[in-house]
């Protein structure tokens, strides 16, 4: 089975069936590379000798559940790693990466599913340089796997669970050097969330960072029933959460998004009450005022033209008109928790764009996708842990 198909109509956003995007990749090299380098992983013994070697091709496997032993964790594992700041070639295939250890307040997953955010590509380009882990780096924030290993202090999670979550509490402040786009990734159980039934891995790592930012700019910009917002940039990953939040959660009164003229039609299908075409339109010429403009697209000027007075702004990138304000998400697996009903009743769906999802092979072309800047909803890595899943089978 494809791993699209696993993704089903009633919990998931598509706009049409996966399409290669091969001639957007990076070609993968077909030799085997070995790059001596020190690796010093959070809480781990430095690996001064790293084999960096390219994956055989994956194909996507439906799995439902599983669950696993510590006693079965490696020494090693495969990852995705970058030792200087750079474009995707700095990317590097590694097989014998260390298996990060465990804080007694983590737990170590088996990732199953990763997805990509663009602080994903701009950490790599070193523009967080001085608050970053030290190189090199496994990137990844958005995980979906399975515990198996738990730390002295796991109270609510066991072994066999299965989960989703932001891996780091702090995008920008000290994110984890040993990420998400590898085999096991350890993370705080405060940061996790066990995974609602009816999405599948992949639906679920498409979720955590986007939607905790959708969340927490609402909240920031005391947003509530009965009031009305404007999204920049509907169709993206942020923005496609924030427009469901505010309609299914927060009760709006009128929610707007902007988006191009073939995403129009996947804004109304998400809740937004006005599709504003931005090739055509210019939403600073329209008659309506806002008491929050969320602006996920870099537009802080021409948004701030556009709010009524005593509104907010929230704005997630580039430069901040009073009166805007920019934050950076806090992740938390209770924002999750608190909002598992919307997503198991359906109200609230994952965005996956079509080209997902890219086996983990192909992470340099899932990046070099990403960084066009024409992605629908998320880009999702799966299956990452493919040899386990089919053992389990």
């Amino acid at each position: 089975m494809e791993a699209a198909a696993l993704l089903s109509s009633t919990t998931t956003i598509r706009l049409r069936p996966p399409h290669s995007v091969s001639a957007l990749s990076t070609p993968t090299p077909t030799l085997t590379i070995k790059t001596p380098y020190p690796f010093t992983h959070q809480n781990s013994k430095p690996n001064n000798r790293l084999s960096l070697r390219v994956s055989k091709s994956s194909t996507g496997t439906k799995v439902d559940s599983y669950s696993s032993s510590s006693s079965s964790v490696p020494s090693e594992m495969k990852a995705w790693v970058y030792d200087e700041y750079g474009g995707v070639d700095v990317l590097k295939f590694a097989s014998d990466v260390t298996v990060p250890a465990v804080n007694d307040d983590q737990v170590l997953l088996k990732v199953i599913a990763a997805a990509l955010n663009p602080v994903d590509f701009k950490r790599r380009l070193g523009k967080f340089q001085p608050t970053d882990s030290p190189l090199p780096t496994v990137p990844g924030y958005d995980v979906a796997g399975v515990v198996v290993k738990v730390g002295s202090q796991v109270t609510a999670l066991k072994v066999g669970d299965e989960v989703y979550g932001n891996i780091s509490e702090k995008a920008l402040d000290g994110p984890k050097q040993s990420g998400s786009l590898a085999e096991y990734t350890a993370v705080e159980e405060k940061l996790l969330a066990v995974k609602p039934k009816n999405l599948d891995f992949i639906q679920a790592a498409s979720l955590p960072l986007a939607i905790e930012t959708a969340y927490e700019g609402l909240e920031r910009a005391a947003f509530s029933e009965g009031k009305s917002i404007l999204i920049l940039n509907g169709a993206g990953g942020v923005g496609s959460l924030t427009i469901q939040l505010a309609k299914q959660v927060f009760g709006a009164s009128k929610v707007a998004a902007t988006s191009s003229t073939s995403k129009l039609e996947l804004l109304k299908s998400l809740g937004a009450d006005l599709a504003i075409d931005y090739t055509k339109e210019d939403f600073e010429q329209f008659p309506d005022k806002y008491d929050v403009v969320f602006d996920a697209i870099g537009q802080g000027e021409k948004a701030a033209k556009v709010v009524k007075e005593g509104g907010s702004v929230v704005v997630l990138t580039g430069a901040v008109t009073p009166p805007g304000f920019r934050f950076v998400v806090t992740s938390t697996g209770s924002t999750l928790t608190k909002l598992k009903p919307y997503l198991e009743s359906g109200k609230v769906k994952a965005v996956i764009d079509p080209n997902s999802p890219f086996p983990f092979d192909r992470v340099k072309e899932a990046f070099s996708y990403l960084e066009t800047n024409r992605a629908v909803g998320k880009v999702v890595v799966y299956p990452i842990s493919e040899e386990y899943i089919l053992e389990k089978l």
